[in-house]
């Protein structure tokens, strides 16, 4: 019998599975589970780019795209950012188009953290990103955020967890899977500290187009200073429904994007064609689609929250995104227990917290990116679990 074990690659090995996956596989083995797992928009993507995208294969336009991207598509990334964040970005040196927005995560990973550089990652935070720093060689250094700091990194937390080693921090917000966002006042406090210590940021900011209430998203790059030390991801996946299409960007410095475009080559060489033309026609034409829907959202939001609070299930108000993350320490169980037991019991399915980083354990995260039915009759059988415990 081969012994694999001897003949992998041992990091590969050490990584955990996905929490998301797991309960979503669950949930697809089994009949009739109503899920609230998943972050994946509900809206099909806006017709118009479809149609883009259907028009662009109509007339045989199925050939590589230059390695960044084509340019028609940067100057509309450039000029997206500019007009909705307020930054400016050349888009013949600044800008990479690439295979969703992890792939430029785990790019910029790779193209700035060499082995002993440590990687700062506030948590509950996505599932990527301490993976990828240990595939990059990189030491990941865990911040835990709390629910009354608004589960935000704070400035005084942050200097706290810098030495001599450490290389980049990751800022992601508005964050999956709490919805907490950065307001400027946060951000500038942060800056202070980055500047300081002159590190490198990468700033996911999928989300930047959903945040509620009259405050707009804020990218990290448009403080003073940080443009130069920021690394901007960002995409086409949650802001005009397009998780299929698999396209997202980076934007930063000359310097980096350089280097992250050679991992990109040898990698994926370039991103889909389709996609990029779909892509063009969102950013030209899609801001009423952004709005639609995330002002849907906003009554799903307002509606979970209600209802969990209702319920007696302590819930911080999510300002971004569209996830809740409610505390189930009420039940008495831990996170998995309690997600396990509500999908077997009730067959609603959603994710423990401890998938986000070991300081999510008492939570659970759920989506609201799904229809308002949907997700009544997930919280009528939430309630029916909760009864009988």
């Amino acid at each position: 019998m081969t012994d694999y074990t001897k003949l992998l690659n041992s990091k590969v090995q050490n990584l955990k599975p996905s929490g998301i996956r797991r309960f979503f596989d669950i949930a697809n083995e089994m009949d009739h589970v109503i899920s609230l797992s998943i972050g994946e928009p509900d809206f099909t993507t806006p017709w118009h780019v479809r149609q883009e995208g259907i028009e662009s294969l109509r007339r045989g336009k199925t050939w590589y795209s230059p390695n960044r991207g084509f340019s028609e598509l940067r100057e509309q990334i450039s000029k997206y950012f500019a007009r909705r964040f307020s930054v400016e970005y050349d888009p013949g040196d600044e800008v990479v188009v690439t295979v969703g927005g992890s792939e430029a995560i785990d790019l910029c990973l790779r193209a700035i953290v060499e082995q002993g550089d440590e990687v700062i990652i506030p948590q509950p935070s996505f599932v990527c990103y301490e993976p990828l720093t240990v595939m990059a060689d990189g030491t990941p250094v865990i911040i835990e955020t709390k629910a009354e700091d608004g589960f935000r990194l704070t400035a005084k937390d942050l200097e706290a967890h810098i030495t001599p080693k450490t290389k980049l921090l990751i800022l992601p917000f508005p964050n999956n899977p709490t919805g907490a966002v950065m307001r400027r006042e946060h951000l500038e406090e942060i800056a202070k500290v980055v500047e300081k210590h002159n590190i490198l940021v990468l700033s996911d900011e999928i989300y930047g187009e959903l945040t509620y209430g009259r405050e707009k998203h804020i990218s990290f790059a448009s403080l003073k200073g940080m443009k130069e030390r920021t690394i901007v991801v960002n995409g086409f996946s949650k802001s005009y429904a397009m998780t299929g299409w698999r396209l997202g960007y980076a934007l930063g410095p000359k310097e980096v994007i350089d280097q992250m475009t050679k991992l990109h080559q040898y990698g994926i060489m370039s991103a889909p064609t389709t996609a990029q033309y779909a892509a063009i026609e969102a950013l030209k034409n899609g801001d009423k689609d952004i709005e639609r829907m995330r002002e849907e959202y906003d009554v799903r939001r307002r509606l979970i929250v209600d209802e969990f609070c209702r319920m007696g299930l302590t819930c911080f108000e999510p300002e971004g995104a569209f996830y809740v993350f409610p505390s189930i320490q009420v039940s008495g169980m831990s996170s998995e227990d309690f997600c396990e037991k509500l999908i077997y019991a009730q067959h609603v399915a959603i994710v423990p917290g401890t998938a986000f980083g070991d300081c999510g354990e008492g939570f659970a995260r759920v989506s609201y990116s799904y229809s308002l039915k949907h997700i009544k009759q997930a919280l009528e059988s939430m309630e029916r679990f909760l009864d009988e415990l």
